[in-house]
């Protein structure tokens, strides 16, 4: 018989703020955590517009040393996990320490210390790189430092399948509980590449908003005057733990996971299907594995990057999975508010997915303005609903045409 996996612990860093509290008020104001770059001069960048962190203090979660010797995306990892496991309250010792792991998500890992270190390299020589470079930035630092910083000796990996990789993650660390490998996991991902590489990137294949002069507007999901996405960063980390030992001790329990689905489009390096086929399959799959009719699902929390060929694929395969179904199920972006967390934004999005079920309240699409013929579902527009959400999805697609699909419900003993 499967074991049941439940959420006990949360914690996140994005660009509405630091901890799962603020962020969630701010969520359910509507409020925008993107605004003009200050990292660095984006005056030369078709897009000069992100979600960054500004209220961070990496000091607050780690020590002088480590600070130095690991880039940014290691921190907000380390600092979710923090805040999860003291929300959790779950406790590592030599006797269970096997038994709990880490896995996380991440599309790119360090690539602020990379361009860094790549600076030094042209401008001062090989031998002024620090022995620190590579394993403070190579993306498996942030499982396996979590790991050390709690000593969870048990599965560790870490998933780079872009847009979609937190939420493979925390898929994948489902599984290891239901199938007993692990009893508890730390999961989810991080991601920091508000970077001149990665923006000059993102600009060249035209994916990014131009609509700097009113950046809190630019991320737009399923608007008809959307133009592009806009990058954030941050990281989202879940405890996720085998039911019966959670509740043996008294844990508090967020929701239960009941769904996972993966599949791959197989058409496009970066473009979606533009029927969504692989995202029907990939929530097809998540519905089949929980045991679910389609008609079960009260909520969505959509990929919806604010991109014209994406938002509509979804759009086409939402229709497609739940019929006329669709037309009743409540779906928002929540990335219109924290911009594109990347390989982190699967974490994000099942976080605020299992709050919406927790707590009974969707967050809302903010900036939807125009109404999208082709997009015609409910949307959440704007301002936040109070509803009963008993089963709630949350989708991610990344480059490559990987999909994620994570089914939550309201736990019930």
């Amino acid at each position: 018989m499967p074991r049941r996996v439940v959420v006990t612990g949360i914690g996140m860093v994005t660009p509405l703020g630091t901890g799962v509290e603020k962020n969630w008020e701010m969520a359910c104001q509507g409020r925008s955590g993107i605004g003009p770059i200050t990292k660095f001069d984006a005056s030369a960048f078709a897009s000069q517009i992100a979600g960054e962190v500004t209220d961070f203090r990496s000091e607050d979660f780690m020590d002088k040393k480590q600070i130095r010797h690991f880039d940014i995306f290691v921190h907000y990892a380390v600092a979710s996990a923090r805040m999860a496991m003291e929300d959790s309250g779950l406790k590592i010792e030599p006797k269970n320490c096997h038994k709990v792991g880490c896995i996380l998500g991440s599309g790119l890992g360090g690539l602020e210390m990379l361009e860094h270190y790549h600076k030094v390299l042209l401008d001062r020589g090989p031998r002024r790189i620090s022995p620190f470079f590579i394993p403070g930035m190579i993306a498996n630092m942030a499982p396996g430092q979590i790991a050390i910083e709690f000593g969870a000796r048990g599965p560790n990996l870490s998933i780079e399948t872009a847009c979609a990789a937190s939420a493979h993650a925390v898929g994948e660390s489902f599984r290891l509980i239901r199938e007993g490998i692990a009893d508890a996991m730390i999961t989810g991902g991080s991601e920091a590449v508000v970077t001149p590489l990665a923006l000059g990137g993102f600009c060249s294949m035209r994916a990014l908003s131009t609509r700097n002069d009113e950046p809190e507007k630019a991320s737009r999901p399923f608007d008809l005057d959307r133009d592009g996405f806009v990058m954030g960063e941050g990281a989202g980390i879940l405890i996720l733990e085998e039911l019966d030992q959670a509740l043996e001790r008294g844990a508090n329990i967020y929701a239960e996971v009941i769904g996972y689905g993966m599949s791959a489009d197989a058409y496009h390096v970066s473009a979606p299907e533009p029927e969504g086929e692989g995202a029907i399959s990939c929530m097809k799959m998540a519905l089949q594995y929980a045991g679910l009719r389609p008609e079960d699902v009260d909520y969505i929390n959509a990929h919806g990057t604010s991109t014209k060929l994406n938002d509509l694929s979804e759009n086409k395969a939402i229709k497609a999975v739940f019929g006329e179904h669709a037309y009743n199920l409540a779906i928002s972006s929540t990335k219109s508010m924290t911009g594109h967390l990347l390989g982190g934004a699967g974490g994000v999005e099942a976080i605020f997915t299992v709050l919406t079920v927790k707590h009974g309240v969707i967050p809302p699409t903010i900036n939807y303005e125009t109404p999208d013929p082709e997009c015609d579902l409910d949307y959440v527009p704007n301002q936040a609903r109070k509803a009963d959400v008993k089963v709630a999805m949350s989708n991610s697609f990344g480059f490559g045409g990987t999909n994620a699909c994570l089914v939550f419900k309201a736990f019930e003993p």
